[in-house]
């Protein structure tokens, strides 16, 4: 397999004397050594984990530089001593963006190459959600599906964008009347249809309408028109940028009079060279610190990127930081839980954190709460005029109206 935590910060040595104590097995002499550590995954030099993501179909446009973010973690972990001096070693699969082929791919990982938990970058997990649940096995991700929400073993930083904060940038930028494209009319897309839709109309935009495109079978032109026949003055993507890319194209090759465009995705250095032209001008909101803004963590990140994913010739790729913070995320579970980890103990050792930050990439997100609320503040980046750059624009725009 090719190899691809921010600093992990001290907890109370109150909480991490009780948290081994919950993760080791009774020991000969009755304070911790010669403990027998028998959690799936765990062995004496080293902790597997699982990585799911899809590689292949749909979606893999979209989370291309997952694996990398995944890698780079993983090997900067590894060069820094493991974790409890193991060495961390993973195991993969593609789910495809299949929901059917996402539920084998976690049965094998856990059930055949009995990891210790998951780390994920995946839309397609709900058909394996319960039983993960169930068995008490962690998992670290981005809670696209709304499956996530109130699930103890089912860890996210973001749960999603906030549709009152997109919202308000739109309000702000002038967007009065908002088409939202998306790519089909599944479970997973009708569901952040409405979502966007009420936080459109919570910042005071009560005009919306949904057009679908994809361009295996539609065109862009069409799309346009129908577009333009709604009086839009605002578009939000709910679709891969390559897809709304065309659409935002289409819209101007017909002179219509767009104040803003906003995609929820695309914030990708790698993708400018082919589709900054049709993207210039498209806002993307940012929920950890931009790339543009540099800084210690940004450095590490970048670091580990250049040294344990070389494949992956630009750093800066928005699932990559995504899948490298849930894997460090993933990383201080296992720290946390002690020398002889156990699920249960990886559980509720994080569940305890009331401050991650991923090493300052994100704003200190509270782990105790998992109700599914959305982070209330971020940023949002811009594509240049000339599609050749990302530019800072808003470096906080959040729910309750306040900016930054």
């Amino acid at each position: 397999m090719r190899l691809r935590t921010p600093r992990i910060l001290l907890e109370a040595t109150a909480v991490v004397l009780v948290v081994a104590v919950i993760g080791c097995a009774p020991s000969r002499d009755g304070n911790g050594q010669g403990a027998t550590c028998d959690a799936p995954g765990i062995t004496p030099s080293e902790a597997t984990l699982g990585f799911v993501y899809p590689d292949s179909g749909p979606p893999s446009s979209v989370f291309v530089s997952a694996r990398a973010g995944f890698d780079a973690r993983i090997g900067l972990a590894n060069a820094e001593g493991g974790v409890h001096g193991r060495r961390i070693s993973a195991q993969w699969r593609d789910d495809e963006g299949s929901a059917t082929v996402g539920a084998l791919a976690v049965e094998d990982l856990v059930q055949h190459g009995q990891v210790f938990g998951l780390v994920t970058a995946s839309a397609s997990l709900h058909d394996s959600m319960e039983r993960l649940t169930k068995q008490g096995v962690p998992v670290t991700g981005l809670a696209i599906e709304p499956a996530w929400v109130g699930r103890a073993n089912m860890f996210a930083v973001v749960y999603s964008a906030s549709p009152v904060v997109v919202g308000r940038y739109i309000q702000d930028a002038g967007g009065t009347k908002v088409a939202i494209v998306t790519p089909d009319t599944s479970p997973v897309t009708e569901s952040a249809v409405t979502s966007y839709t009420q936080g459109l109309n919570a910042a005071g935009i009560n005009t919306v309408a949904r057009f679908t495109f994809s361009a295996a079978v539609g065109d862009p032109a069409q799309v346009a028109q129908k577009i333009a026949e709604f009086g839009a003055d605002a578009l939000l993507g709910i679709e891969a940028p390559d897809e709304f890319g065309k659409v935002v194209q289409a819209t101007r090759a017909a002179r219509m009079p767009l104040t803003v465009s906003v995609a929820l995705s695309g914030y990708d250095r790698s993708l400018l060279g082919t589709l900054g032209p049709s993207l210039a001008g498209v806002s993307i909101p940012v929920f950890f610190r931009p790339f543009e803004a540099g800084g210690p963590a940004i450095d590490r990140y970048r670091d580990a990127m250049a040294s344990y994913a070389p494949e992956s010739t630009e750093t800066d790729q928005q699932f990559a930081m995504f899948t490298y913070i849930n894997t460090d995320l993933f990383l201080r579970g296992l720290e946390l839980a002690g020398p002889c980890p156990t699920r249960e103990g990886f559980i509720r050792a994080l569940r305890g954190v009331s401050d991650y930050d991923a090493g300052g990439l994100i704003a200190p997100v509270d782990l105790r709460n998992y109700a599914g609320e959305p982070l209330s503040c971020y940023a949002f980046v811009r594509v240049s005029s000339a599609g050749t750059e990302f530019e800072p624009v808003r470096e906080r725009v959040c729910a309750d109206g306040s900016t930054g």
